[in-house]
C-alpha cells in the first residue's frame, strides 16, 4: 500500500500555513499528488427575524469568502512552486450549511488528508466541524497539523499510542506507508486494566514484518489522564508524529467525560495521523 494521492484543507487566516508545508514535505518524501482544496464558505448573515437581508450585503460576504479562500490557494501555490511535487488546486464555493458534507464527499476519494489544528486566536472557518467530518464521514486517515507549526518535519521518529482498540488499529493501518519512512517507531501504551500479557507484542511483530524498527514503552497515565501522559511523552521522546485512533467513544461521550482525542486536537505538539 502507498500514498498516491492526499488533500490539504488550505488555511484563510493563519498566513504561515504550517499544515500546507507538512503536506508538500509529505507528497515529497511519499510520491504523492497533493491537491489544494480552498473552501469558500458563504456565512449566515445575521439580521433580525424574517426580516430580508440586502443583497448587496449577501454578494459582499460571499465575495469575502471567495476572497480568503483564494488568498489561502495563493499562500499554497506559492509553497508548491519551491517544490518539486506534482500539485493542483480547488476552490470550493458553498454554503455554511453544507461546507461539512462538501468536504466530507472530497475525504472519501483520497489516501490522505491534511487539515490544520483550530487556532483559537485566530479561528479558520468551521475548522473542528470539518475535522471530525473528515474523520467521522470521509474514509481517509487525517494528518493534523498544530498551528503553531513545525520548522521541519520529518517522520523519523514516530509515537503510536496504542490501546488495542478498533480505532488505534486503522490508523495503524493507515499509516504503513509513513511509518516505513521511519528510522524509529515506539509504541506507546498508558498502562490500564484492558491489556493482559504482553501489550503490543503482537503489533510489535507486524511493524517489524514490514520492515520498521520497533520498541514497545507503557507509561502510567497519573492523575491528569491519558492525553496528558502522551503529551508529556511526546515532549521526552522528541518524536516527530504521532499515530492514534480517533474518537473510540461517541463524540457526545467525549464532549461530556472528556477524552483523549479531544484533548490532542486542542493542545497537540507535533503532527497527528488519526482514523476512526
Amino acid at each position: 500500500m502507498r500514498i498516491k494521492d492526499m488533500i490539504l484543507l488550505t488555511d484563510q487566516v493563519h498566513k504561515s500555513s504550517p499544515a500546507a508545508h507538512v503536506a508538500l514535505e509529505l507528497a515529497r518524501l511519499t510520491g504523492a499528488h497533493l491537491n489544494a482544496v480552498g473552501l469558500a464558505i458563504d456565512p449566515v448573515l445575521p439580521g433580525v427575524m424574517m426580516a430580508p437581508i440586502p443583497v448587496e450585503a449577501m454578494e459582499a460576504t460571499r465575495l469575502q469568502a471567495v476572497a480568503s479562500a483564494r488568498a489561502g490557494l495563493d499562500r499554497f501555490a506559492a509553497l508548491a512552486a519551491e517544490t518539486d511535487v506534482s500539485t493542483e488546486s480547488r476552490l470550493s464555493e458553498v454554503m455554511i450549511g453544507g461546507a461539512v458534507e462538501t468536504f466530507a464527499a472530497q475525504c472519501r476519494l483520497t489516501d490522505l488528508v491534511v487539515i490544520g489544528q483550530s487556532d483559537p486566536d485566530n479561528p479558520e472557518p468551521l475548522r473542528d466541524q470539518l475535522i471530525e467530518a473528515a474523520l467521522f464521514e470521509g474514509v481517509a486517515p487525517s494528518l493534523l497539523v498544530p498551528y503553531a507549526g513545525v520548522e521541519h518535519f520529518t517522520c523519523d521518529n514516530v509515537m503510536i499510542a496504542w490501546d488495542g482498540s478498533r480505532t488505534a488499529a486503522r490508523a495503524v493501518h493507515a499509516a504503513l506507508p509513513i511509518l516505513a519512512l521511519a528510522k524509529k517507531v515506539t509504541i506507546l501504551i498508558v498502562a490500564g486494566p484492558r491489556f493482559a500479557g504482553e501489550p503490543g507484542a503482537d503489533l510489535a511483530t507486524l511493524l517489524a514484518r514490514h520492515g520498521c524498527l520497533v520498541t514497545v514503552e507503557t507509561i502510567p497515565a497519573g492523575s491528569s489522564g491519558v492525553a496528558e501522559a502522551l503529551l508529556n511523552h511526546i515532549t521526552d521522546g522528541g518524536f516527530d508524529l504521532v499515530v492514534m485512533g480517533g474518537y473510540g467513544h461517541s463524540r457526545l461521550q467525549e464532549f461530556i467525560f472528556g477524552g483523549a482525542t479531544r484533548d490532542m486536537l486542542k493542545s497537540m505538539t507535533v503532527p497527528v495521523i488519526m482514523a476512526h
